[in-house]
């Protein structure tokens, strides 16, 4: 009896209690578009670092450019003329993938791929040294 005068006050007096209404045109429900919190852990961007002491490693450091991963390699433990050509080869393998190499450092690189964007400025003194090379 509580319920028809529930029913009466917020105007549903007229329809019997035991009917009730089925939404037989339900719309499934597009998982696609669910999305888990911790989904952006799972993809997350990696830089790899290097410090090469045989021309060889280039083709590590070129790899994990292939594979969208930025590197920093450091070349104080290698000869200067090999390194200039290491820098030379991935000079070569950014420009092929749209990417970018800065020096950040006297002997340090970083390469980036394409997805990566680097900001900030170089201190004086280095900008410096790189004109001088």
């Amino acid at each position: 009896m509580a319920s028809k005068l529930l029913k009466s006050l917020f105007g549903d007096a007229d329809q019997p209690d035991d009917e009730y209404y089925e939404d037989d045109q339900a719309q499934p429900i597009d998982n696609n578009k669910v999305v888990p919190m911790n989904a952006s852990r799972a993809r997350t961007s990696q830089i790899s670092l290097y410090e090469p002491r045989l021309y060889a490693d280039v083709k590590q450091i070129a790899t994990q450019l292939l594979n969208n991963r930025a590197v920093i390699v450091n070349f104080s433990q290698m000869d200067p003329k090999v390194a200039g050509r290491i820098v030379d080869f991935l000079n070569g393998t950014v420009f092929a993938i749209d990417g970018d190499i800065k020096r950040i450092g006297k002997e340090i690189f970083l390469c980036t791929p394409k997805n990566f964007e680097v900001s900030g400025d170089l201190s004086t003194n280095l900008k410096r040294e790189a004109d001088h090379i």
